[in-house]
């Protein structure tokens, strides 16, 4: 049997971003579409990355005290009702319920696209005194918005995610909450997946509903279109007030507690593919990948060669995630380009020649970059090359975004920034909704955070009104 020489092509990134990202989805088997539109399956290779993400976001969340829960996926419309500005922001994309066994519910019930109702309802049965606080839990669930538009990843009508929900006596401890979690998102974001962020508080306009204050960390993708990659809400007592959460405070007093909540979601993969993939395919963090390095025999047939191959394997499993394709009907090459295309940091080519000569040749994913080196203390220096990769990757991407980070005085200059170098785009703002609209009709880019390090463009002006600006912000077009 003639062995496959070649894997199917990839669509170049630079010809069509969209088509690029749609191949390398589905020809890495990361997910495939379900039978009902704009739900995902994610696959094995897909998940993988999703609980390697998942399981540095709960070591994080359990070490500063916070506890996993799990809530119901139903919530009653009359607990939706019960925070106005919250139900009319999600009304629009809730699905509802309303039949079960055969008959008509007497109420109907949302399938959840967040769970702060359900949540507080509960906390207003538990919280009896201040001895009780503070709250610190989270679940991890899925929750469905039934979107217009979507994408595997990006936007899903249903997709995987973690939600914070906890309470505090005083709004200091809240805002002090609130700002932790969005350190550990970012840190993760940036340590592990690679991904620099921008960070800062959202406009009024793009406020979670019902928030007194939403923070965020925004990252931008290889097309220069943002992607919002986590945020983390500042509640105050919107929600405690609406569900009479009430405790005894320490003056003996009845008290309503301080909330917050805060999330991150399958998104993210999204994110890693499009900030550091190229026409080839995915390029993994090795501290992400499901797989850090690949061995790949070749000449596999001949004597001693899978023997030495799964001999090495066995020695760096002991400290790296390493598989070995000794599949029969493929040629190395093909391997190569499989393997290539999934992101696999590192792959290690091993022959008779290199047997001989007590050597294997290394490959990088992120630079092609090919070296042969000594099987002696080979897992020396495979924990080196992993550590320059996923250095490396975090600067490509944080070089790559402030060349594509441009600033503009008015508005006729962010146009032109923004046809010439689509992108983040510093700009002075008054502060007024008004401009914030002209801005996203007139350019199709909103107003992605106003980031906590502020400096002045200009003479300070809004790029809109020409009136005193109160913030600088980010602005770009985004997903």
């Amino acid at each position: 049997m003639a062995k496959k020489q070649k894997v199917e092509a990839i669509t170049p990134r630079d010809e069509d971003f969209a088509r690029w990202y749609t191949d390398v989805i589905s020809k890495t088997e990361m997910v495939d579409y379900s039978p009902v539109k704009g739900f995902m399956v994610i696959r094995p290779y897909g998940y993988a990355i999703w609980e390697n993400i998942q399981s540095e976001y709960d070591k994080k969340f359990k070490e500063t005290g916070h506890k996993n829960m799990y809530f119901p996926l139903l919530i009653p419309e009359s607990l939706l009702q019960k925070e106005a500005e919250h139900v009319e922001g999600f009304a629009p994309e809730v699905a509802w319920v309303t039949h079960g066994g055969g008959k008509e519910l007497g109420e109907r019930l949302a399938v959840r696209p967040t769970s702060e109702t359900i949540i507080c309802s509960m906390y207003s049965k538990w919280l009896n005194t201040y001895r009780q606080l503070p709250f610190l839990y989270n679940q991890w669930c899925s929750v469905v918005r039934w979107e217009k538009t979507t994408r595997p990843f990006l936007r899903t009508s249903e997709f995987l995610w973690q939600e914070g929900h906890t309470l505090h006596e005083t709004a200091e401890e809240a805002q002090e909450e609130t700002m932790q979690m969005l350190g550990i998102y970012r840190d993760v974001a940036e340590q592990y997946m690679a991904i620099p962020m921008v960070v800062g508080r959202k406009s009024e306009k793009e406020r979670f509903a019902g928030a007194a204050e939403t923070y965020t960390m925004e990252a931008l993708m290889h097309d220069g279109q943002a992607l919002q990659s986590g945020t983390s809400h500042n509640l105050g007592q919107h929600f405690t007030k609406a569900f009479e959460i009430t405790y005894l405070d320490r003056g003996n007093n009845q008290a309503f507690p301080y909330h917050t909540s805060w999330g991150v979601s399958t998104r993210l993969i999204g994110a890693l593919i499009m900030v550091h993939g190229d026409d080839n395919g995915l390029v993994l963090p090795p501290k992400i990948a499901p797989t850090q390095l690949v061995i790949i025999p070749v000449a596999q047939h001949k004597e001693g060669v899978l023997d030495k191959a799964w001999e090495i394997k066995n020695k760096l499993a002991e400290k790296f995630k390493v598989e070995i394709d000794d599949q029969d009907g493929y040629s190395p090459g093909w391997k190569f380009n499989q393997w290539e295309m999934k992101g696999v940091p590192i792959r290690l080519e091993i022959g008779p020649r290199d047997i001989e000569s007590n050597q294997c040749v290394l490959a990088r994913r992120d630079n092609g970059e090919k070296i042969q080196v000594s099987l002696d203390d080979l897992d020396v220096t495979v924990e080196k090359l992993l550590d320059e990769i996923q250095n490396n990757l975090f600067q490509k991407a944080l070089e790559r975004r402030e060349q594509k980070t441009s600033i503009a005085i008015n508005l006729e200059e962010f146009k032109e920034n923004l046809a010439a170098n689509p992108g983040f785009i510093k700009a002075m703002w008054c502060g007024d909704r008004a401009c914030e609209d002209k801005i996203k009709e007139e350019t199709g880019a909103t107003l992605r955070c106003i980031p906590f390090e502020q400096e002045i463009i200009g003479d300070g002006s809004c790029i809109c009104c020409s009136k005193k600006a109160e913030d600088m912000a980010y602005f770009a077009r985004a997903y």
